[in-house]
């Protein structure tokens, strides 16, 4: 298993095309580049997001179970991969550049930790993989979009150092009012809170160690905002596609996941018709801190150039992110997205209200939401009422 995953990567990175020559402007992550240009510029920018991948050798998750995410954790990665840039923008900013051999701050190291392959990190596959079972998904199981949203915004809890509001937004519908109500908490900082020990009843103190991010002097915690959306039957609907690319030219933008079925990548961005994404499908051999202030870090960057698909190609089924680091983020925000959403040259992926409608549940109480992987499974959820709908709490 191990030897042809090892060259079906090769070959893989070895198909990937140089960047095209085009007048065509390249928008990545809220950013406009030019391809004639700018070309090492979008380069730099490509190679400085985290990029999470297969990993071998890792401890056993759950103590028992796998010690490989090879051939299932794919989308897994992806959810860490669009985490991560949250937490890039939260304690580096947008315009962070990564350099092979650089120093870089605690800050950066700080968040590789809490990506790392173990059980004691925030979002490691550890953590994600156990706290998918809550969602009813076993170890091994392939995650989709609304899934791995769901657990990281209940991992997120745990992260008082980042200290974020992650809101997931149901039902094709973004409620202006239950955000506010989720990121102008009265109590923003409060005691640390401490990560389960998935194999036990013991508590991990979270990491870094210190005091929390924030202080009750802050009225806006910083917003991480995931949507999960079906943009067609089988196909994506031509008509969302207008709508999707402007997702990437706002500066707010932290990607999508999805791609196509049981195949997952994280979308940064589009040139012309094609798609700009970091592929999870590489294994490589897990890391281990060498101390708390570094981490062997150049697997975590890809250097070649950036995968493209047709967008045309993609899967319906994906979740858009949004970060907004201060309220008038949010607002300048709502703003854009109504502008795109009247706009005509496609259609509205999802709904902007400012108050919850009547006839949506209590968001306390649990809910019954489709998240649809491939085809097969749209066709079941039709015709039968079993396994097809995850229970997913609000």
């Amino acid at each position: 298993m191990d030897a042809a995953t090892l060259t079906y990567d090769t070959l893989r990175f070895g198909e990937v095309e140089d960047f095209p020559e085009t007048e065509e402007p390249v928008w990545l992550l809220g950013v406009e580049y030019s391809a004639l240009t700018e070309k090492e510029d979008i380069l730099s920018d490509v190679t400085s997001r985290l990029w999470f991948t297969y990993r071998r050798n890792f401890p056993a998750i759950g103590g028992t179970g796998p010690t490989s995410d090879t051939g299932w954790g794919c989308m897994l990665r992806c959810g860490q991969m669009i985490f991560a840039q949250a937490l890039v923008c939260r304690h580096l900013g947008r315009d962070w550049r990564w350099e092979k051999g650089k120093k870089h701050k605690s800050d950066y190291f700080n968040i590789l930790h809490a990506f790392l392959d173990r059980k004691d990190s925030y979002y490691s596959i550890h953590q994600i993989a156990q706290m998918g079972v809550g969602e009813g998904k076993s170890i091994g199981q392939w995650y989709g979009p609304n899934t791995v949203a769901q657990v990281l915004r209940k991992l997120a809890a745990f992260d008082t150092w980042s200290s974020l509001a992650v809101h997931v937004a149901m039902d094709n519908t973004v409620v202006k009012e239950e955000i506010k109500r989720l990121c102008c908490s009265s109590s923003l900082c409060g005691a640390a809170a401490a990560l389960p020990d998935p194999e036990s009843d013991q508590l991990y103190n979270g990491y870094p160690s210190g005091a929390c991010a924030s202080d009750d002097s802050l009225l806006w915690k910083p917003l991480v905002l995931l949507i999960p959306l079906r943009l067609g039957l089988s196909d994506i609907n031509e008509a969302y596609i207008g709508t999707l690319k402007h997702c990437f030219m706002l500066p707010h933008s932290l990607g999508v996941i999805g791609g196509k079925p049981n195949s997952a990548h994280y979308f940064i961005g589009y040139v012309g018709e094609e798609l700009i994404y970091l592929d999870p499908h590489t294994t490589q051999f897990s890391v281990e801190a060498t101390d708390s202030c570094y981490i062997p870090d150049e697997s975590f960057h890809c250097v070649h150039p950036p995968c493209r698909m047709k967008i045309s190609d993609l899967d319906p089924s994906i979740a858009v992110g949004f970060f907004c680091k201060t309220e008038e983020d949010f607002e300048d925000w709502c703003r854009q997205m109504t502008k795109i959403s009247v706009a005509k040259d496609g259609l509205p992926m999802f709904e902007l209200v400012e108050q919850q409608p009547s006839h949506f549940s209590n968001p306390d109480v649990l809910s019954l939401t489709p998240d649809f992987s491939d085809t097969d499974k749209l066709e079941r959820f039709f015709d039968s009422e079993d396994e097809d709908f995850e229970i997913l709490s609000l």
